[in-house]
């Protein structure tokens, strides 16, 4: 299968007053980011607040945005659940629905052991004939994938890919290490460290970021391989002082209401995930307003 490659957009989920899905605006997003160049769309990732839609509505979400790219870019859909069995029953309809590429982030909320999550991955493998791209966030879940269950899954056919987003540089770099040898992308999942993780021989990130700022994170990987570091390194330069906005709250509802505004109605996160101070909020303005005059978008 052909490696992962590139800058993947978590596409968040626009939504109503009401809190129902905004689909007209999802569709709008869908076309923002692929004029961007982005290299493919997430949906119901974090920053998409997978963990908060139902299944019906992840799928709701799949759906349009699939009919919306018209086979423009990769599609992944984010099926993770708490249990096999529901996470199968997801996967074949994200399957049934069109998707390109499964994202299952590990079980959470009950500890798990490496033996448990190495063998929930390959159930799934075995009964969705899709590839798969893990997904490592502890700091959600609880449950982390070391180097060495993800050397082992590296090994199922259909499993192809890894995304990170421990934010621990030594485990994505243990990843591409033990990884190496084999047809297995690993992906940044924090966009700090997209550039090192291509540096490092990784091979892209999965960017919250590029919801705001499509052109700039795309251009990190542009710039990268087409051999232009310098270039590359100040497009990833440029997302720091958007990113120490994050302090002011949970960072999927920071990028959302950075989104928000500039300018495209995709709503609030749900409650209660939707708070952020008047002082995070003047932050965020301030921020926006300075990458406007440096023409970074």
């Amino acid at each position: 299968m052909e490696l992962i490659k590139g800058i993947i957009a978590p596409i968040i989920t626009p939504i109503n007053d009401d809190e129902s899905i905004n689909e007209n605006e999802l569709r709008n997003q869908v076309n923002r980011l692929i004029h961007a160049g982005i290299h493919g769309i997430f949906t119901a990732g974090t920053n998409g607040e997978g963990y908060i839609l139902s299944e019906k509505e992840k799928e709701q979400v799949l759906s349009a945005v699939i009919d919306e790219a018209g086979g423009r870019v990769t599609i992944y859909a984010g099926t993770g659940c708490v249990s096999t069995k529901d996470t199968i029953r997801l996967s074949e309809n994200a399957k049934k629905i069109g998707a390109d590429v499964l994202s299952i982030v590990t079980p959470y909320f009950a500890k798990a052991s490496q033996e448990e999550m190495y063998e929930h991955y390959v159930s799934v493998a075995r009964a969705v004939d899709l590839p798969i791209v893990l997904y490592n966030i502890p700091d959600r879940t609880g449950n982390a994938l070391l180097p060495e269950t993800v050397t082992r899954l590296a090994d199922v056919d259909n499993i192809i890919g890894v995304k990170d987003s421990s934010g621990n540089f030594d485990n994505m770099l243990q990843y591409i290490e033990k990884t190496k040898d084999k047809d297995f992308s690993v992906l940044c999942g924090n966009d700090s460290l997209i550039l090192w993780n291509l540096m490092a021989g990784g091979t892209g990130g999965i960017a919250g970021c590029a919801n705001v700022f499509p052109y700039n994170m795309v251009a990190i990987y542009e710039n990268f391989i087409s051999g232009n570091s310098k270039k590359a390194k100040e497009c990833q330069d440029n997302i720091r002082s958007f990113r120490n906005c994050f302090k002011y709250g949970n960072p999927n509802t920071i990028v959302k209401t950075a989104v928000a505004m500039s300018g495209h109605p995709v709503g609030e996160c749900r409650r209660p995930f939707n708070r952020i101070s008047p002082e995070g909020r003047e932050a965020i303005k301030k921020v926006l307003e300075e990458y406007k005059q440096l023409g970074i978008r």
